[in-house]
């Protein structure tokens, strides 16, 4: 190999434990990739920057503000309101979530659904008393089942539809064609879940019933109304700098005083609320002007319009991960104060203000009532939901939303415009129609994945311009004795391992143009193995961090690695063994 072959090697060989195992986002990793392929000469500017006008990317793109006006006016909600009833049996609750989740996944992005899904699932466990485990990582693995239907379904199906139209443009594919494969695999994977899910998933309350008694993560005081700390600020009071316990809120003449700061002033009768564990409350009453509270209500039972308790997972991106709650202002930075951290489906006992923060960690955090709009989006937290609160009303605009929706996709499948037209256009509609403010598009859009899918593509081109595509291909000829099916059984056992560990997009695009190097070394066609690409990109079953609707069910599920392990090997192989027969029927090498 030339030296270029050789950086470029070695970089991808850089790239993916550095994704499986560093904090670092896949956008800069795979962005410094780049960087550093253009610096080196690997690549030039227009192949460093080509993946930006990859049609695959604008269609993701647009696809998020159609599935953000979905989101906005309430559409998912409208879905869970009429099909999530009362079933007679567990596996019954499991059809009923199951086969709408798949259905919709097919056509809208599947982590807005989960995220809409898991606080609706998580209330109607209880209203069933059904454990949430057995119904979370069904709805996540149900998800990712349903997104291998269309080319709409995933991400990773547009952008590899994108290599491919780049690589050989006369072998474009319609939005339906992965349907011949794709629904028998989502048939038969959703067969699995719903009778062995039930055998195979542990039964526990996991988040539920960690939140479930306020007493048991606060302590509530009064100030006397004859003490010395009248008219005190918290600061002065000496309430800011408590060793196992934080103050975080004051209920006051029938309001609350949410996120308590240090200037604010006390008044006689004010019933304090700390977090922390009963075992701190020695230190309250070592206080003076402090006396035990005489209401046996807690006061996180109550509704006040001036605070919400929301659950919010942490995601693997959160700017707090390894920090201390309190060495990282927290609070100072979210408006929002942790109650208590559920991990492993368990309240993490102790002072809080010591936790360290892990990826998947459940935070019951109070918050003013902005906090919940105004971090959905972030990139610090997977999935935020209201404690309790009552589902959104659906909004009056939801069926328009859903019309637009499915005209893109009719006329994408009736071939009268392409892909990234009927996406463009439905944007461009929702916007039009009211369906989705330009803000909430705004929000919508994942830039991570956006950048990710743009670095994997100058990644690739590395491989490709280098001759390291080729001579890997090559390898790979060698190993399965020159056989298409063998190669088509590598490339998907390949991929389907890497996603495990990586972006699924950055798996598929980077694995891309070695697979179609030594298909085109075979002399056969191309089609196999860019289809095998992309269910294998999408068979992220194993493990949490394999796919992000994964790892949002994880915290609030309550699991283990090993329950993932559990239900997902039997699903990797059923989902591969199925794909691995039909793929070659369907596009012949």
């Amino acid at each position: 190999m030339s030296l270029d072959a050789w950086i470029a090697v070695g970089v991808v060989l850089t790239i993916f434990p550095l994704m499986a195992f560093s904090r670092l986002g896949p956008d800069i990793i795979l962005l410094g990739a780049v960087i550093g392929l253009m610096t080196l000469g690997v690549i030039d500017p227009q192949q460093a920057l080509g993946g930006f006008s990859n049609s695959g990317l604008f269609t993701v793109a647009f696809m998020y503000v159609l599935v953000a006006s979905i989101r906005e006016t309430g559409g998912i909600d409208l879905i869970i309101r009429y099909v999530l009833r009362r079933p007679g049996s567990e596996r019954g609750a499991l059809v009923r979530l199951l086969l709408p989740v798949a259905a919709l996944s097919a056509f809208v992005n599947n982590t807005p659904v989960v995220a809409t899904y898991i606080p609706a699932v998580m209330s109607w466990s209880r209203r069933l008393r059904l454990s949430p485990q057995r119904l979370l990582m069904p709805l996540s693995f149900a998800s990712i089942l349903g997104g291998t239907i269309t080319l709409f379904g995933t991400s990773t199906n547009l952008v590899v539809h994108g290599l491919l139209l780049e690589r050989y443009p006369a072998l474009g594919m319609g939005l339906l064609d992965l349907a011949w494969v794709g629904v028998p695999v989502a048939i038969l994977g959703l067969v699995y879940l719903i009778v062995l899910g039930p055998r195979l998933l542990p039964a526990h309350e996991g988040v539920a019933n960690a939140f479930a008694n306020p007493r048991e993560f606060t302590i509530e005081m009064e100030v006397d109304p004859a003490g010395v700390l009248v008219d005190r600020s918290v600061e002065e009071a000496g309430l800011r700098h408590l060793q196992a316990l934080f103050l975080v809120e004051i209920e006051r003449a029938g309001n609350v005083v949410s996120v308590v700061g240090p200037g604010e002033k006390l008044k006689g009768g004010d019933r304090l609320v700390f977090a922390g564990t009963s075992d701190a409350a020695v230190e309250l009453q070592q206080i003076r002007g402090l006396i035990p509270s005489q209401d046996d209500t807690p006061s996180l039972e109550k509704a006040f319009k001036e605070r919400r308790l929301v659950e919010a997972v942490v995601s693997s991106q959160c700017q707090f991960i390894g920090q201390r709650i309190r060495d990282g202002h927290f609070r100072t930075l979210y408006g929002a104060a942790v109650l208590a951290i559920c991990r492993g489906g368990e309240r993490v006992k102790g002072n809080l203000g010591q936790v360290r923060l892990q990826s998947a960690d459940v935070l019951l955090l109070e918050a003013r009532p902005p906090f919940i709009e105004r971090h959905r989006q972030s990139r610090d937290f997977l999935l935020i939901s209201e404690l309790n609160g009552a589902a959104r009303p659906v909004h009056e605009k939801a069926p328009l939303a859903w019309g637009i929706l499915l005209g893109a996709v009719l006329l994408a499948a009736l071939g009268v415009i392409s892909l990234l037209n009927a996406a463009m256009l439905g944007a461009a509609l929702a916007l039009l129609s009211g369906c989705c403010s330009v803000g909430a598009a705004k929000r919508g859009l994942d830039t991570q994945v956006l950048l990710t899918i743009a670095a994997s593509f100058g990644v690739g081109a590395a491989l490709q311009s280098s001759g390291a595509a080729e001579v890997i291909g090559g390898g790979l000829l060698t190993l399965v004795a020159g056989n298409p099916l063998l190669l088509l059984i590598g490339t998907y056992v390949v991929v389907a391992l890497l996603t495990e560990l990586v972006t699924n997009n950055a798996a598929a695009v980077i694995v891309f143009p070695v697979v179609m190097s030594a298909a085109e070394s075979l002399g056969v066609s191309p089609m196999p193995y860019v289809v095998a690409v992309m269910f294998a990109a999408s068979a992220s079953f194993l493990t949490p961090i394999g796919y992000q609707t994964n790892l949002m069910v994880y915290g609030p599920g309550g699991y283990k690695v090993s329950d993932f392990l559990r239900l997902g090997c039997g699903l990797n192989v059923l989902t591969g063994a199925i794909a691995l027969v039909l793929i070659p029927l369907v596009w012949p090498f």
